[in-house]
């Protein structure tokens, strides 16, 4: 499985639409508000099944005292809640994060015989096909202009990422784009 995560604040990413030649269109959005959405992802594949993706996300509003993002507790949780749902031995492929190579990450890996870990080089994005999922959440959002707060993006981000786990197609197709050879060739 491959594992990345990423994150939207409330002003969304650019994008492309159509309208009539002269008429440019124009998307307002605040730049109030000081919230952001953080997702982790988890690209799992395994030969004979069905591509999935599990995913968790944390809303962050600005508060005091609010997490921003994830933490090395919150990835031990997703791999744990991954663990119980695949029903097996989990072999993950991350990049660099400081909380994936902490040392309190190492140790939990450590602990359990079911994970295997390996880290991509040092930037190197177009080896990661949890990347594409990103790439298409936020093709999904860009021009969205968000009018109930974290809340609602959040909720949108969700409804999204829901959807895609519904398309193993897609996200073959996503693992494809990177042109990583998955499976050996037959002698």
């Amino acid at each position: 499985m491959f594992a990345d995560e990423s994150g939207q604040s409330l002003r969304p990413p650019k994008g492309r639409t159509w309208a009539r030649r002269g008429q440019t269109p124009i998307v307002t959005v605040s730049g109030k508000g000081s919230g952001r959405v953080s997702i982790a992802g988890l690209l799992c594949l395994k030969p004979g099944r069905r591509t999935r993706l599990i995913y968790r996300t944390i809303s962050y509003h600005g508060r005091k005292n609010e997490r921003k993002g994830f933490g090395v507790r919150d990835f031990k949780l997703l791999l744990q809640a991954a663990h119980q749902q695949l029903r097996g031995p989990l072999v993950i492929v991350w990049d660099n994060l400081p909380a994936h190579v902490s040392a309190e990450m190492r140790t939990f890996v450590d602990e359990h015989d079911w994970l295997t870990v390996f880290r991509l080089p040092g930037y190197a994005p177009e080896l990661n096909p949890a990347e594409g999922i990103w790439a298409n959440l936020k093709g999904h959002l860009a021009n969205l202009a968000v009018r109930g707060g974290v809340d609602h993006l959040a909720a949108v981000i969700k409804h999204h990422l829901k959807r895609l786990q519904y398309r193993p197609g897609l996200l073959d197709a996503i693992i494809a784009q990177t042109e990583l050879i998955l499976e050996p060739e037959p002698p």
